[in-house]
């Protein structure tokens, strides 16, 4: 008769864990949609000397690289390379492993109070999406220096992901009776 009713209390806990999941409204899969959201970036660039400057892409840990086109070290064990293509643009890219993660074509409007960042992400499986951001100048005077802020991104791609139950919402339940039943 014990073992019965803690099967029962096992069986009901996996029903109501489930459910939980089922009936969780951020359980399921989601899609960006651009017309109600509004997405936001800042980021600094810093001349240090000649062509050497420190970016801060909003972590607070600024990065610094030589603008020369070559990788060098950068923040979470990654490689950045910064190339001036012409006076008013520039090719950022970022890898991890030797493998390109990012690359972005930023170009500066004629007044050089405008900043254009043609962005793509490339994920690990090969799926690449991309943002256009348009920034404003809210501090420095000339060239990529400066502080620079977007609320104004046009999304290229379709972004999706996919929210899951955590898996040990189910589990400490299961345990627990499972160790009873043993008892």
């Amino acid at each position: 008769m014990l073992n019965r009713i803690c099967w029962l209390l096992l069986v009901t806990c996996l029903v109501i864990d489930t459910s939980w999941a089922a009936d969780n409204p951020f359980v399921g899969k989601w899609k960006l949609n651009p017309s109600r959201s509004k997405l936001s970036d800042e980021m600094k660039v810093e001349r240090l000397s000649g062509n050497k400057y420190a970016f801060d892409f909003g972590s607070g840990d600024p990065e610094t690289v030589v603008a020369d086109g070559t990788d060098q070290p950068a923040n979470s064990a990654t490689t950045l390379a910064v190339t001036a293509e012409e006076p008013n643009k520039w090719k950022v890219v970022r890898k991890k492993d030797g493998i390109t993660i990012i690359t972005a074509t930023w170009e500066l409007s004629q007044n050089g109070n405008t900043l254009t960042d043609h962005f793509t992400n490339i994920s690990s499986n090969g799926i690449k999406s991309s943002l256009d951001y348009v920034y404003d100048r809210t501090a420095g005077t000339a060239g990529f220096a400066g502080t620079w802020e977007s609320d104004s991104v046009q999304v290229n791609s379709v972004f999706e992901f996919q929210i899951e139950p955590y898996e040990e919402m189910a589990f400490p339940s299961s345990i627990l009776l499972s160790k009873q039943l043993k008892t």
